[in-house]
């Protein structure tokens, strides 16, 4: 375990020594930033039209927009921070140096992930507790269930970040970017077909969207922590942009878990196995 730990804090340092954890908290500060700025004048402007329920139903909206755009950003920052961390140090070389030394190849690949992953965390963090504090100030509104919410947040980001490290034990970083962006997307089209195909009543869409969803949980979490994070009436209702009107079983939850632990364990594998 001290091996893991090492790796882990070796990772955060280079992270650190190439400005990436630098710039992702800069940029997250600027979106924080914005949002407040904007945020502000909106507030101003819903307090002066309707009823309480109207301006609360506004409120989450644009609450759910900025917290729909940290979601974007969070499953950004998951996969560049990975996409490289085993593909590019086996491509230059650098990777012979730490297993020529006495650590297990897993521990390289294990700590590598938790370094990569603890970045991850505190990005998201940051990220989506900045809106929620401006949210708070600004405009004196917290999404329900917010403690249930975000944490899905950070599940949908280790999803993607444990697949960006399976997919280094054997592709190239690009071919590495490529693939999991892909499957991203795969994910994406497929939670917006399950949407369609139950307002369509089309079955074989639902399906397949619920098989996507299966395939790479993503855009479930997603989901899910919008659907918990709305107004019981907006929620019950299903109006608007950032409600389901198809919600994800919570036993997505645990399938995402089992899928990361699953994904991590088959890219242990594979690169103790890979020829460097």
């Amino acid at each position: 375990m001290r091996a893991v730990l090492t790796i882990a804090h070796l990772t955060l340092a280079e992270a650190r020594r190439r400005r990436i954890l630098a710039a992702a908290l800069l940029l997250g500060a600027a979106f924080v930033l914005l949002f407040g700025v904007g945020f502000h004048f909106i507030a101003r402007d819903i307090r002066s039209h309707g009823s309480p329920a109207q301006q609360r139903f506004m409120m989450s909206f644009v609450v759910m927009a900025a917290l729909y755009a940290s979601n974007f950003l969070i499953v950004m920052t998951s996969v560049l921070i990975t996409v490289d961390t085993l593909a590019g140090e086996i491509g230059s070389g650098v990777i012979e140096t730490l297993c020529t030394k006495p650590v297990p190849r897993w521990a390289v690949a294990l700590g590598k992930w938790l370094g990569c992953w603890t970045i991850l965390a505190l990005y998201a963090t940051l990220l989506c507790g900045g809106v929620l504090l401006v949210a708070r100030l600004v405009g004196g509104y917290t999404p329900p269930n917010a403690a249930l919410g975000l944490p899905l947040l950070l599940l949908e980001g280790t999803v993607l970040l444990t697949l960006a490290l399976l997919g280094g034990t054997r592709l190239s970083t690009l071919a590495n970017g490529v693939t999991v962006f892909g499957l991203y997307g795969l994910a994406f089209v497929g939670g917006w077909m399950e949407q369609i195909g139950t307002v369509a009543s089309n079955a074989t869409a639902r399906y397949i969207g619920i098989g996507a969803s299966l395939l790479v949980p993503s855009e479930s979490l997603w989901q899910l922590a919008s659907h918990h994070m709305q107004p019981p009436l907006v929620r019950d209702i299903g109006i608007g942009p950032f409600s389901p009107l198809s919600v994800p079983s919570p036993a997505m939850v645990g399938w995402a878990v089992g899928y990361v632990l699953v994904t991590l364990a088959l890219a242990l594998r594979l690169f103790r196995t890979r020829d460097l």
